[in-house]
């Protein structure tokens, strides 16, 4: 019995190696690629035969008419910090009152929010484009957090970890819903916070499909980074736009990374404990 769960166990992590080393071959792909002293695609070599930073000074200093890359990263810092900001105001409201709050029609409200979240972007585009709010960053602040308290789950199943005793000894103290929210629930609730602006923030800094969508008046001034570093893979800007894609590719993924180590902790605490009750 011992032998077998010896077998089972290297099998298991071979397979595990061998779907990590599967998964992080376009990545380091992509590293090598922007070191790159070739702008093209190098497909004879999976390690450079030359090697430059021109790539990362091109992207950050030497903007032209396909690369805006400053631009882009600006709109999308912009848009990415007030839809965190919303969005977790939003989501956090609206988990403490389905979880704190006892009212007619709660859990069938709860429902209809859950099927609400599942509303075509193309019905929420129209609507957008009949208001005149497509092409404009505040449109998407707006679409991004409308519907995110929506997502409210993950929040109220860690507000419903909270002992009811706190709030009702609170209440014998004299203490409004205002009081209690913000004197006994915000503090408590710090990891799922965390999580939640972490969250807020990573949905229009890596979206492309709704931002494309809304996003579609050519002007290359108004894209997000998606639009932009995908637009470098037209067939007639690949060959010579590729290494500066990679380029532009990794150095987005410094901010998420760095906001990852830093607030690691919160986060995982934030998912684990939501996922205690729902």
């Amino acid at each position: 019995m011992k032998t077998k769960k010896l077998i089972l166990s290297i099998l298991l992590h071979l397979l595990l190696a061998v779907i990590t080393f599967i998964w992080i071959i376009p990545i380091i792909w992509l590293v090598v690629t922007a070191f790159s002293g070739y702008k093209g695609i190098d497909i004879s070599h999976f390690f450079q035969e030359t090697w430059s930073l021109k790539n990362f000074g091109t992207i950050l200093f030497e903007p032209d008419s396909v690369v805006q890359y400053v631009t882009w990263f600006k709109n999308t810092f912009i848009i990415a910090i007030f839809t965190c900001i919303i969005s977790t105001v939003f989501i956090f409201m609206v988990g403490y009152a389905f979880s704190c709050m006892r009212f007619s029609g709660r859990k069938q409200l709860m429902v209809f929010c859950v099927v609400l979240n599942m509303l075509s972007m193309i019905a929420v585009y129209f609507v957008l484009k009949s208001l005149g709010l497509t092409n404009s960053h505040i449109g998407m602040i707006i679409v991004y957090s409308a519907g995110s308290g929506l997502g409210y789950l993950i929040v109220k199943g860690f507000m419903d970890t909270i002992p009811i005793s706190l709030r009702e000894s609170a209440r014998l103290e004299g203490a409004n819903e205002l009081q209690i929210m913000l004197s006994i629930i915000i503090p408590i609730c710090k990891p799922i916070i965390v999580y939640q602006v972490i969250s807020s923030f990573l949905v229009p800094w890596g979206d492309f499909v709704l931002a494309k969508l809304m996003l579609n008046s050519g002007l290359s001034k108004d894209w997000t980074i998606a639009i932009g570093l995908y637009n470098m893979l037209d067939k007639s800007l690949i060959n010579k736009y590729f290494s500066i894609f990679c380029a532009g590719g990794l150095l987005v993924s410094i901010p998420i990374s760095i906001l990852f180590v830093l607030m690691q902790k919160f986060y995982i605490e934030g998912v684990s404990g939501g996922a205690t009750k729902g």
